[in-house]
Order: C-alpha cells, then structure tokens, then sequence
C-alpha cells in the first residue's frame, strides 16, 4: 500500500511566505522524473493543480503530486531547510536507495 507524502509545518509556512510575498496563491507541485546523476531527479516548482493531481492542503497552502510520480514519493516527506548556504524544498525519501550530492538526484 502506497502511503502519501508528507508536508512539514516549515514547508507550509515557507509556501504562505512566498504567497504573501509575490501576491500569487500557487500551489507547490513535487515531481519526479527521469534523469539526474542518480537515475530520477525531483522537480519542485509554483504551479496549478491538475486534475489528477494528489493534492496535500493546510491552512489554504496546497502541494501537488502527479499520479505518475506518486509512487516514487510514498511516505516521502517534503519539508523547508534553510541552512548557511541557502534555502530549498527538501525530500526526505524513504524509497531511494542512494542519492547525490545536490539532494535532487537519487535511485531506488
């Protein structure tokens, strides 16, 4: 049984920053796709929902997961880390095997 991602407070809240910031209420949309130094890389980025899409909701804040990368994100949680060398979306993703460097490349 595939069990849905999970969004972190952080990650909701820096997603309600942003949408204060710049005005726009997209949502978070969390893909994965071929490709990467590992084999599948996440693509993370604002978007609008789509009708297949598995959407994740707190406090008016969404985050998108399409039915083909669904899988690949079971029990995989999203969460916000700011750190000296900058901020990103991370993914904490029990189905990879081994990941890169960069954090947007693994393997299963």
């Amino acid at each position: 049984m595939n069990l849905p991602p999970q969004v972190t407070d952080r990650a909701y809240a820096r997603l309600a920053e942003i949408a204060r910031l710049t005005g726009q209420t997209r949502a978070l949309r969390v893909a994965v796709e071929g490709g990467g130094c590992s084999g599948f890389q996440y693509d993370i980025k604002l978007d609008d929902p789509h009708a297949d899409d598995l959407v994740l909701e707190r406090a008016g804040q969404k985050v998108l997961v399409d039915a083909v990368s669904l899988p690949f994100l079971s029990g995989a949680v999203i969460d916000f880390s700011q750190e000296l060398i900058g901020a990103r979306f991370v993914i904490e993703n029990p189905n990879a095997s081994s990941s890169c460097g960069c954090g947007t490349s693994f393997s299963i």
